[in-house]
């Protein structure tokens, strides 16, 4: 037996049942608030207790009384309005599907939208049409199923007196009312019901209408190409049955379209019926669409929101060149607002469900992750030799060092326990714990386009943050393939999402009031401007921006080892690095180690970077080569020796790309521009100090403190440099200091900017929330006396 009650505002179920048990009957109720959403939920509930419902009880209440009904059915007094109530008891429940409207909502686009409306019709047993559609404004959706017939002359009164001649009456087709109305608003899409009503049965079996019988397009080209070659109708549909086992039509629907084709009608009628969709399910994710973008040329790079990858509405975009051949391997194009509004809306709304999701679901998701991009490796470092230009083995490395990242996320539980301390005082007992912060947003540049967005997403999404990332405008690809294999691995639909472009994205990532916390990786311009726009809104910023990273090398070095590792650290990547050694200080000068060096550095090899034995591939860009001529250029007015010139360097076939070979100056003092700021390129500035603590002195005046090095075999001038030296990573005969991600990836001075480092225990304190919760369980039985006082010992 159902209870209904109207109330002011809104609609609401009671229902009350009879259930008989092993010792006689207990009375059960449930309590539905929303009968649009939990319906089923009602429907479940009397299958499991194998009832039938065939009535209800109706009776009015105020709207303060939302949370008191179930009381006052229990008590005396309250008027109720008795409309129809019968209990049976039943083997069996008949299902009767009700046909109601779907719940009105916001959705990010207007196919997400219509896919909603879609599925939740064919839940209730009919199927939904597109009746009209302004395609970036409005779109309404009506029934596509009629069937009531009315009659269209009205009936004659016979008992007039005056003799009318009978008319005969006319029917004709009503289509059905219901209609829902879904409007673009403020760059998301807002669904309202117009009439949710029906005026036919629903159907039992979806099977039973028109559009599941309906052929695609690409079916009816292979009917025309099956019927030139002699087969019937049946032979037709049998293959055809072949690609597409729930096809449902019949060899007369075949014959119909046959008799097309020989009219030469090859159009093929735009159904519009939304049908389900079968999507794939991943680790019981829903995935998203298979983006066509690929399919393009040159392929346009698409948003990912909402988990599905959707192509932007901009008409501005930017090309991703090859820096090789000066191929457009792609169009990147400049995201809306709108477009960036509904990424934000989506991470938003799927941070609360992810939130809740299990910390070992989400480190499976990561271990799956891992094991896709160990797969898919080959394709990423490929992808990133061709929009970066560096070497095939560095864009390995580019991978596996952001592989670490992952695999680190994989093991975050253990870094994410609290404190807990017990009796603090009296029967007080007082604890912390971690919680994510919420949206979080990433701002890569172009130098690692794996590393660093992996960096920033697998830590921010693993401490169950959801996250939008903006990848450079010069090489997004990786970032792309990144996010593929994300959805693949099972990340639930919003919880990442990637947005395209340039400075005015920058400016909505700072401004946006949802997002809680950036990371970012850049020049020092830009990370400058990014934290303090940031920062003045009160979010969470770390900041890693211009490096100038130093080595100094004593005179009892080992020569080789040591020549070794300064041209692998200075000219790996073409300098295109934040961790490269641009700037040698030579203890006692740089003359027994000139020749050496020079001849090193020459015997590199200029290269595109798929062959598989280059050092150094081409620089980024046209514009990125003109900077570091003009800063080569520069340094040789001011004084500087220029003992390696590679800005002429040809590479036979690719005259276009752009190149620079290893360049190396000497005699560089400090007030140079080229030493003040980062060159980013294949460029090795060589200086001179009398003493340790010269050199020393000279790495500390520099305004970037990322890491410096020493080579050397004296353990007392290693101990010497470690502590003296101001920078945040610190090499001894090692050239790249880096740490893997179990540690923090460390700064001092305007390198870093913000509180918290990435990686490490720094990275997950940056992406959660520390909450300190104090509790007190006293047995307090029989004791009615309300107190204020603070416990205490």
């Amino acid at each position: 037996m159902g209870f209904r009650f109207r109330m002011k505002r809104g609609l609401a179920f009671v229902f009350l049942f009879l259930v008989e048990e092993r010792f006689g009957w207990r009375l059960a109720c449930v309590w539905v608030d929303d009968v649009r959403r939990n319906l089923s939920l009602f429907l479940v509930s009397c299958k499991q207790l194998k009832l039938h419902v065939s009535g209800y009880l109706e009776f009015f209440v105020s709207s303060k009384a939302i949370g008191l009904v179930l009381v006052f059915i229990g008590l005396e007094g309250n008027t109720f309005h008795l409309l129809v109530m019968d209990i049976e008891y039943s083997t069996k429940l008949n299902e009767q599907l009700q046909m109601l409207p779907p719940p009105p909502g916001t959705f990010i686009d207007r196919e997400e939208l219509i896919q909603h409306v879609g599925e939740f019709a064919v839940s209730q047993g009919y199927v939904v049409t597109i009746k009209q559609s302004k395609r970036d404004k409005v779109v309404v959706l009506g029934c596509d199923r009629g069937g009531v017939y009315r009659n269209r002359r009205k009936p004659v009164d016979e008992s007039a007196t005056e003799h009318i001649r009978k008319r005969k009456t006319g029917s004709r087709l009503t289509n059905c009312p219901f209609e829902v109305v879904g409007k673009k608003d403020d760059g998301l899409w807002v669904l309202t019901v117009k009439n949710g009503t029906h005026n036919h049965e629903p159907l039992k079996d979806i099977a039973e209408h028109p559009s599941a019988r309906r052929f695609s397009e690409k079916e009816v080209l292979l009917i025309k190409e099956m019927t030139e070659a002699g087969l019937k109708p049946r032979q037709i549909l049998k293959r055809l049955r072949q690609s597409n086992p729930d096809l449902l039509s019949t060899p007369k629907h075949v014959y119909n379209v046959k008799a097309k084709l020989r009219q030469g009608n090859m159009t093929v009628r735009n159904y519009k019926s939304l049908r389900p969709e079968k999507s794939a399910v991943r680790n019981n994710y829903l995935s998203v669409m298979e983006p066509s973008w690929r399919q393009r040329n040159p392929p346009r790079v698409p948003n990912l929101i909402g988990g599905r990858f959707v192509d932007s509405q901009s008409f501005a975009s930017i090309d991703v060149i090859n820096p090789v051949t000066q191929e457009v391997v792609s169009q990147v194009p400049l995201t809306t607002n709108e477009e960036f509004r509904a990424a934000v809306f989506a991470a938003k709304r799927a941070f609360p469900s992810w939130r809740n999701t299990p910390i070992t679901i989400r480190q499976r998701i990561m271990f799956k992750f891992q094991e896709l991009i160990q797969r898919d490796i080959d394709k990423l470092a490929m992808n990133i030799t061709s929009e970066h230009g560096k070497a095939l083995k560095d864009a390995y490395g580019d991978v596996l060092c952001g592989l670490e990242v992952v695999e680190h996320a994989c093991g975050l539980a253990t870094l994410q326990n609290g404190e807990f301390v017990s009796n603090v005082s009296n029967g007080v007992d007082s604890y912390s714990i971690r919680e994510p912060l919420g949206v979080c947003a990433g701002i890569c540049p172009f130098d690692f386009p794996a590393m660093i967005p992996l960096w920033m997403l697998s830590i921010a999404i693993t401490c169950g943050n959801t996250f939008i990332l903006k990848p450079s405008e010069t090489d997004p690809g990786a970032a792309m393939m990144l996010a593929e294999l994300a959805v693949e691995a099972g990340l639930p639909n919003g919880v990442l999402n990637i947005v395209h472009g340039t400075n005015e994205i920058t400016n909505a990532i700072c401004d946006d009031d949802d997002i809680k916390a950036i990371s970012f990786v850049g020049p020092n311009t830009a990370g400058s401007y990014v934290y303090s726009r940031a920062s003045a809104k009160g979010k969470r910023v770390q900041c890693n921006v211009g490096a100038k990273n130093h080595a100094v090398v004593m005179p009892d070095a080992s020569m080789d080892t040591t020549l070794n590792a300064l041209v692998t650290a200075g000219f790996g990547g073409a300098g295109q690095k934040c961790m490269v050694l641009s700037t040698v200080v030579f203890v006692g000068g740089l003359a027994p180690w000139e020749d050496k060096l020079v001849e090193r550095a020459k015997a590199l090899k200029v290269q595109p970077g798929t062959e598989p034995d280059t050092d150094l591939g081409p620089v980024i860009s046209k514009q990125a080569k003109e900077i570091i001529c003009r800063s080569i250029q520069s340094s040789i007015e001011s004084g500087a020796k220029l003992i390696v010139d590679g800005r002429n360097v040809l590479v036979p076939g690719y005259e276009d790309g752009n190149f620079i070979g290893p360049t190396i100056l000497s005699d560089v003092k400090a007030s140079m521009e080229c030493y003040k700021e980062e060159i980013c390129g294949p460029v090795l500035l060589c200086m001179e100090a009398d003493s340790i603590e010269e050199a020393i002195e000279i790495v500390n005046r520099n305004k970037y403190g990322n890491g410096a090095s020493i080579f050397t075999t004296s353990g007392v001038a290693a101990r010497k440099f470690q502590t003296e030296v101001e920078v945040g990573q610190v090499g001894i005969n090692v050239p790249i200091s880096v740490p893997l991600p179990f540690f923090s990836f460390t700064g001092s001075k305007p390198y870093f900017a913000g509180d918290l480092n990435f990686d490490g225990k720094a990275g997950i304190e940056f992406y959660t929330l520390i909450k300190r919760v104090t509790q007190q369980w006293k047995d307090i039985a029989g004791s009615d006396i309300a107190t204020l006082q603070v416990p205490n010992s």
